[in-house]
């Protein structure tokens, strides 16, 4: 059983839209590390596997996107995952490894500014209720 799996599968159980907007950048990073680490291995394949991945969750948050209601955000997003896939091609056609870490960092900029989002609803919330402790009896 792949331990990472099991975490994702978890944190996507009833996780909320931009967390699991988080987790899909999480994943394209991810992706992206491990295609620098093959490319640097000389592991072709496994760096176009990696490629390839990171393109599909692209492609799924890019076909995701709320166009009706995102307004200018979701306008901008569409340009950038547009020019991301575009550079990520480019850079599996040229075999850049300076490319494709220009791209995770542009991919860490929106990530962090979506963690921002998240950290300010939260707070907005105000404090998560206590979970309840388990009565004595389940403390056998």
């Amino acid at each position: 059983m792949n331990p990472g799996l099991s975490y994702r599968e978890a944190a996507v159980a009833g996780a909320s839209p931009i967390r699991l907007v988080i987790l899909l950048y999480e994943q394209a990073i991810e992706d992206l590390r491990r295609a620098v680490a093959a490319h640097r291995n000389g592991d072709i394949a496994g760096r176009t596997r990696e490629l390839n991945h990171a393109l599909l969750v692209l492609g799924h948050l890019q076909a995701t996107l709320d166009k009706d209601r995102g307004g200018q955000v979701a306008a901008n997003l569409e340009r950038f995952y547009r020019q991301l896939r575009a550079s990520l091609l480019e850079a599996q056609v040229k075999q850049s490894e300076p490319l494709l870490e220009q791209q995770i960092s542009h991919l860490l900029l929106v990530y962090e500014a979506w963690c921002d989002i998240e950290r300010q609803l939260r707070l907005q919330a105000g404090p998560a209720k206590e979970p309840t402790q388990p009565s004595s009896e389940w403390n056998a």
